[in-house]
């Protein structure tokens, strides 16, 4: 049944709807995600807020994206990837809304801004866990990795849309109007994604095998009669998956992988991202406005990073290309603290180092994240990737809260703060990068070109193997 899907020679209308439809979440999550850090520039000043409270704002919502993940994530292996997809969407949006109406107030503002970024955070972690293995199961093998690669590209576009509201906006209607913007963009596109159908696979995990060609047939755009009949094993209906987070163990190495080139990338991801508008103003000496435009070009990096690995990974595999991604951005932002001083023709090094780091950082995550998906048999794809995702989530928080703490939490954002260096905090960041490469070197497998039917049938495989390995009697001691 589902060799029609995975032996497409492209992709219908409808498969591409779908894409579309769950790139422009993932831009929405991550402009809701990644916008407080433009926000930030404009308070930091109005409110006297530390490096402490600031980082405080920062790391929230990874606090509640870890818990959405784990949440989300499980959730979605028992009822199913549709309704948890739009219950995400409808939590943060509501809570970005909220953050328009933050009080006027220094003592109180950063505070309430802080709880509703752990709102934000809590849906964004797990529409992210549920959109990939949704748009996964209803792609041809030989396309996965790319489509889902150019649905991860939307992260850099999320930022970009919000860089650019910032700059030709925030004059205009402030930055409570950039906010409400956005949750009135995120209500109009948790309408668009009622239209689209539950995953095939899921339907059919579960025994909803006439469900399941139906929704078949609406991606291909086909009639149901030219789907065949489901399996005697799918065809008779199933209770409910039960799945929970100790089946994992049953799959060492899919958890160690999946969930340690997650720490890895979004520590060094995050907390960089979220620190890079400040460290603009810091180091270059422009206003909060100017970091608008400086962040265009810093994304549009980012953007050609996501778009280049989506296609590297089909190319070379998903292992080479996580190991490249996180080698190279360690090595760049290495160089940044070298160089953090030096111009060349008027243009500052530090800035076009800044452009690369964040080309193979973004693109490492056209890798890591669908890796995460296929990496677990489908019982268990949305439970283990919202693990995977929850534990590197915790990059979020200790991401910037470290860069907070080596610059000295008690600090003042201004820039006679920069005489404290930032050189620690970039080879910070260039430690995590380089954790990923290394786990993807020696502990990563490879998925590219392989059906995820072939890889529950190996990851069962390495089940058994695990298994009998721990069952097996110890040699006696001569």
């Amino acid at each position: 049944m589902f060799q029609l899907l995975d032996n497409q020679p492209g992709l219908t209308g409808r498969q591409r709807r779908l894409a579309f439809v769950s790139t422009a979440a993932v831009c929405l999550e991550f402009l809701d995600y990644f916008l407080i850090g433009l926000i930030l520039t404009f308070l930091v000043g109005d409110w006297g807020l530390s490096f402490g409270q600031s980082s405080v704002i920062l790391l929230a919502s990874g606090i509640g994206a870890i818990a959405g993940a784990f949440y989300f994530g499980h959730l979605a292996d028992r009822i199913g990837r549709r309704p948890v997809f739009v219950i995400t969407i409808a939590v943060f949006s509501i809570a970005t809304g909220a953050l328009a109406l933050t009080p006027d107030s220094a003592s109180f503002g950063w505070i309430y801004l802080a709880l509703f970024r752990v709102v934000i955070g809590f849906g964004a972690g797990g529409l992210y866990v549920v959109d990939l293995p949704l748009v996964q199961e209803f792609m041809p093998s030989a396309k996965r990795g790319r489509v889902t690669g150019l649905v991860t590209s939307a992260i850099p576009v999320g930022f970009l849309f919000g860089s650019l509201l910032v700059w030709f906006l925030s004059e205009a209607i402030g930055w409570r109007g950039i906010l409400a913007v956005t949750a009135a963009l995120g209500g109009i596109l948790f309408f668009v994604r009622v239209s689209i159908p539950e995953s095939p696979r899921y339907l059919a995990r579960v025994g909803r095998a006439e469900e399941a060609r139906k929704s078949i047939a609406w991606a291909l755009e086909i009639d149901l009669q030219s789907v065949p009949a489901a399996p005697v094993e799918i065809a008779t209906e199933k209770p409910t998956p039960k799945s929970s987070l100790r089946d994992l163990l049953a799959y060492p190495r899919s958890l160690w992988v999946s969930a340690l080139t997650n720490l890895g990338m979004q520590t060094g991801y995050y907390g960089l991202s979220l620190w890079t508008p400040t460290l603009l103003v810091l180091v270059l000496g422009i206003s909060p406005t100017q970091t608008g435009m400086y962040m265009v070009f810093v994304t549009l990096g980012a953007l050609a990073g996501r778009f280049g690995f989506s296609y590297l990974a089909e190319t070379i595999g998903r292992r080479r290309s996580g190991t490249l991604a996180g080698l190279a951005a360690a090595t760049f932002l290495i160089l940044g603290t070298i160089y953090d001083q030096t111009y060349l023709g008027g243009i500052s090094i530090f800035f076009l180092l800044l452009i690369i780091t964040y080309f193979f950082g973004e693109g490492g995550f056209a890798v890591v994240g669908p890796y995460s998906g296929e990496v677990w048999p489908s019982a268990l794809r949305t439970t283990g990737m919202g693990f995977a995702y929850g534990f590197g989530g915790i990059g979020k928080v200790i991401g910037p809260l470290g860069l907070g703490l080596i610059l000295g939490s008690n600090n003042l954002v201004k820039p006679e703060a920069e005489a404290t260096g930032f050189g620690a905090g970039f080879i910070y960041f260039a430690a995590w990068y380089l954790l990923c490469a290394v786990v993807f070197l020696f502990f990563g497998f490879e998925t590219k070109g392989k059906t995820l039917e072939k890889l529950d049938r190996e990851l069962e495989g390495q089940r058994m193997k695990a298994n009998n390995h721990a069952l097996k009697p110890e040699e006696p001691v001569s």
